[in-house]
């Protein structure tokens, strides 16, 4: 089996690789606000909301529990609902998930294992997430699937939208995945430490639907995305790309 490493520490450096160029903290709740504080990359965000749902006591996520799951609702393991969020008769959410203070998850949506659903976001008929953070605010109204990814604020996934997170391009696909994903960042290939990266979009971004997001993408925040097949690479905060 190949040996994943983190990034090595001269790469972290790099500001286009830092939790703070794609997300802004402030106002998304304790835990997600505490949870990028504590990341140096933005590679190391899944791993840790992962210890942390495996272990919500130490997380200190078991003081608020207030939220409203119907009884319609099909709910498995450990789904910690806040106060002022609700999970909506017909959803089905399989845990360890936390569902955010205003966040809604309604009919037909699928929320797996290892999610944190951040505050008020929307999540509709047919979305499929696992194993990912949706910062805040976010639309996923839709048909769409977001897997080991990264979602900022305010951002919204069209229709029919997907991130993948495991290569496929060397012949038939190992379950569980053994090859690690990496990108292409100014030239250099930098290891994220994972078998399964999906994408990272920042802040205000705007998926127009029947995107597909390449294993590895990085869109920065207010990036302008014209209708296209697939999307990959790294893409700047505030750029264009058609």
């Amino acid at each position: 089996m190949r040996h994943i490493t983190a990034p090595p520490a001269a790469e972290t450096t790099d500001i286009r690789l830092t939790t703070g160029y794609y997300l802004d903290p402030e106002g998304l709740g304790d835990y997600v606000t505490g949870l990028l504080a504590r990341c140096t990359t933005v590679f190391d965000i899944k791993p840790l909301l992962t210890a942390d749902l495996d272990d919500p006591a130490a997380s200190d996520l078991n003081a608020d529990r207030d939220g409203h799951i119907s009884p319609g609702a099909l709910v498995e393991g450990d789904v910690i609902v806040q106060a002022g969020a609700r999970i909506e008769k017909g959803a089905m959410v399989t845990g360890p998930v936390l569902i955010c203070t205003g966040s809604v998850i309604s009919a037909g949506a699928l929320i797996r294992e290892h999610t944190v659903i951040g505050p008020g976001c929307r999540i509709g008929f047919n979305a499929e997430i696992t194993r990912s953070l949706l910062a805040g605010h976010i639309f996923a109204k839709h048909a769409c699937f977001v897997g080991d990814s990264v979602v900022g604020r305010r951002v919204n996934l069209g229709a029919f939208c997907s991130t993948t997170g495991l290569r496929c391009d060397g012949g038939p696909v190992a379950e569980p995945a053994i090859e690690e994903i990496t990108i292409n960042l100014g030239g250099r290939r930098i290891g994220t430490g994972q078998t399964k990266f999906g994408a990272v979009i920042g802040d205000e971004v705007a998926l127009p639907a029947g995107t597909t997001l390449a294993p590895g993408t990085l869109i920065g925040p207010g990036t302008s995305l014209y209708p296209r097949n697939q999307i990959g690479g790294f893409l700047p905060a505030g750029s264009r790309a058609r």
